[in-house]
């Protein structure tokens, strides 16, 4: 293997010619817009497109609103609880009456034990 040293200096550059035309001409102004224009239009597109798609396929649509869930409240029982102090903190607007019922007949059973957790599901 043989090593080549040249001692001689870089090469010249040659200068660069000037542009033909000027750089930012009214023409080159409008093309970039239109395409601008037609990238903003296929990209909206695209977005919606996917929105439809996404709402075809049982998922939230970015158009629609999406609906309000349940509120999930849960309360942990504490010595000297009740059922009916239980339902007014968790639906005190609501009548706490119903609200008992809904708690048994949910649960199964009215005995509550201090310590466990009693879930309640707010509506919209």
């Amino acid at each position: 293997m043989a090593a080549v040293v040249s001692l001689a200096p870089y090469p010249a550059r040659r200068p660069v010619p000037a542009p033909t035309r000027p750089l930012r001409s009214h023409r080159d102004v409008a093309v970039y817009r239109r395409r601008r224009l037609a990238a903003a239009v296929v990209g909206l597109g695209i977005v919606l497109a996917a929105g439809k798609a996404g709402a075809a396929l049982g998922g939230t649509t970015t158009l629609a609103p999406a609906e309000r869930r349940p509120h999930v409240v849960t309360v942990v029982v504490e010595p000297g609880d009740t059922l009916w102090s239980i339902a007014q903190r968790l639906a005190p607007e609501a009548d706490t009456r119903e609200v008992v019922d809904a708690i048994v007949a949910a649960r199964g059973t009215a005995t509550i034990v201090p310590g466990e957790t009693v879930t309640w599901l707010e509506q919209p």
